[in-house]
This record gives structure tokens, sequence and C-alpha cells, in this order.
């Protein structure tokens, strides 16, 4: 009964592309054209931040980035590199209402984590937040679908809200490293502290940008305790091409 069914929804609704939106052979699939603009983030890189390396430099190597000033999170992994249809994927489920991408970006994302999502450290999924005004406006925090996605498909602890956006802010599009951070000063707080002592906390976000909000966001976990904060994105922007 089920196959039957299954093949009218696809006659009547085709899956799609989750980029481009051409009509593809199966559900969260890119077509070839998307698929081949995709860039994996893997190893070697950067053991702090994430951002992928030319070439190897040895285990625990950082960036120069990171030489100059050690984040204030233990480490950050994206599954991909900012751009093409990864940006579309993106937008997609920002602005397009489209929230089932949220399963397709954490299934990208579990597999880039690697040992942050072990189960014997019991980590702690805490979705970056959106102020309640913005919240309203789009109707859906991205980060915290994402989160959600995660915590089906590995099992880990979710804290909706344990984190919160105290102020409103302007939104960052076109601020640079500096400005981000301004933007982002004394934003965040930590609702449940009692969540988060002693925790392997997972800062959940779609895109790593230059960073700024993770840092905001790591160092009032920090302060309430959390043993450690990771950070895991669906993309990245990179520092080189």
């Amino acid at each position: 009964m089920l196959a039957p069914l299954q093949a009218l929804i696809d006659l009547v609704l085709p899956p799609r592309c989750p980029a481009c939106r051409r009509i593809v052979d199966g559900d969260d699939r890119f077509c070839g054209d998307c698929w081949q603009q995709l860039v994996f983030i893997t190893a070697p890189q950067c053991a702090r931040c994430g951002d992928p390396f030319d070439h190897d430099l040895g285990a625990g190597a950082l960036c120069g980035a990171c030489l100059a000033a050690l984040p204030r999170y233990d480490s950050a992994r994206a599954a991909l590199v900012y751009g093409g249809p990864a940006r579309d994927v993106i937008l997609g489920l920002k602005h397009g209402d489209r929230q089932h991408l949220a399963r397709l970006m954490a299934r990208a994302m579990a597999r880039a984590a690697g040992p942050m999502l072990e189960a014997a450290a019991a980590p702690l999924l805490v979705p970056v937040p959106l102020h309640w005004t913005r919240l309203v406006r789009r109707g859906a925090n991205q980060a915290a679908l994402i989160a959600a996605a995660l915590r089906r498909q590995t099992g880990a602890e979710l804290a909706l809200f344990a984190l919160i956006r105290a102020r409103a802010t302007p939104a960052s599009r076109g601020l640079g490293r500096a400005a981000r951070a301004r933007n982002v000063r004394g934003v965040f707080r930590v609702a449940d502290k009692a969540r988060v002592t002693g925790r392997r906390v997972i800062l959940v976000d779609d895109v790593l940008t230059t960073g700024a909000t993770a840092e905001a966001c790591a160092r009032v976990l920090r302060r309430a305790g959390a043993a450690e904060v990771h950070v895991l994105t669906f993309a990245r922007v990179v520092r080189h091409p």
C-alpha cells in the first residue's frame, strides 16, 4: 500500500533539489550540477576553529588567526564551505519557510562533527537563539530547527532555551569582524545555568562567518559553568580560497 501511495505523492509533488529546486530522483538529494559545486570540509583543518588547510600541518595544528587569539570555544566544525548551493539551502531554511531542509543539514553536520557528538561525553545541543521580535517576524529559529533534527538523528540531549538573546540587534550582514563583535557584545544570557554546568555544550547554528556570535555565546556559557563549548554549523566562511 505504501509504495503506490508514495508513487502518487512523487507524481503530484516530485522531490526537488534542496538548492536549485530542480526535480530529482529522491528526497533530500542534490541534482548533479549542485552536488558538483558543494565543497565539503574535511581534514586537514585547524584543530580549533575548523578552517581548512591547504596541506597537512600535523595533529593539533592551529591556523594563524587562532594562534593570534585563541577562541573561547573548544572547537568548531562545519560540513561545507559557505557559498553556491550550500548558501541556497541555508537561505531556503531561513527565509524560504522550507523547514524540512533542517533534516538534510543535520545529517551533514553529524558527519562533520566527529568526536564532538560522542554519546559517552553526553553532549548538550544548544541552538543560537533569536530575539523574540525577529522570531515573530521569521516564524522559526533556523538554529533551533537544525538542533531538533540533530537530536532526532543522534539522540543527544537538546536544551532549546538554555541561551536567550536579551536584546535585539541590527542585522550583521555586511559587517566586518570587529563590527560583528560589537554588535553581539552583551547580547546573550544563559537562562538555565543548571542545565549547562559541567556539560559538553554543542552550540548549533546554520553558518559560521567571523565567529563573533559563537565567541559571544561561548563566553557566557563558560561563565555559566559549561565544561566544554563546541560549535557545529552546516557551513562556514573560509579565510582563503
